[in-house]
């Protein structure tokens, strides 16, 4: 992993993480209006629209500048094709953060959301030297788990029946890992 602070960039073997662009909406809203990231996100609509993708993005430089949370484009380093996203929130307080993130259905399998995961933690551990970082995933998705799993994450609770999507209580299952 490399970080880039100037450019604000991290930098894997086969990925780029970058700041979203107001040029990166449509492709946003391509990826996003499938009923299958809807169905295993916690607050993607569906439909997704464009003015979903641009109120999305419109925040993320200032919360990037403030500390609140950095969130990242995942793209191909070699063809800056858009895949996905991830965020970090930066809980100061508690020097913590959360890790979310969504992968395109058409770019599922190829472990995108793995190594970006593994480079927002070495970002969050390294550069930004939080204590511990947190994801959790609904019930309905363990292949987000099995991310979290493989991140060195332990899973340190479920929430029963905790939150509401389509008319059906779902359980989130929460995972975390200490700055060893």
């Amino acid at each position: 992993m490399k970080y880039d602070n100037q450019n604000k960039t991290i930098t894997t073997k086969r990925l780029v993480l970058r700041l979203f662009q107001n040029s990166d909406a449509e492709t946003v809203t391509k990826l996003c209006n499938n009923y299958n990231i809807y169905k295993n996100t916690l607050y993607i609509p569906y439909p997704y629209s464009i003015e979903d993708a641009l109120t999305w993005i419109e925040h993320h430089l200032d919360n990037y500048n403030a500390n609140k949370s950095y969130e990242f484009a995942i793209t191909d380093k070699e063809s800056g094709e858009l895949y996905g996203a991830i965020a970090l929130t930066n809980n100061q307080k508690f020097n913590n953060g959360e890790i979310a993130y969504w992968i395109g259905e058409e770019f599922w399998g190829n472990g995108y959301a793995t190594e970006a995961a593994l480079a927002i933690l070495q970002f969050a551990f390294e550069e930004k030297q939080y204590h511990k970082v947190f994801a959790r995933y609904l019930e309905s998705n363990p292949a987000s788990g099995r991310v979290m799993q493989k991140l060195g994450m332990k899973q340190e609770g479920i929430l029963i029946d905790h939150v509401m999507k389509e008319n059906q209580y779902q359980s989130l299952i929460y995972y975390g890992i200490f700055n060893s």
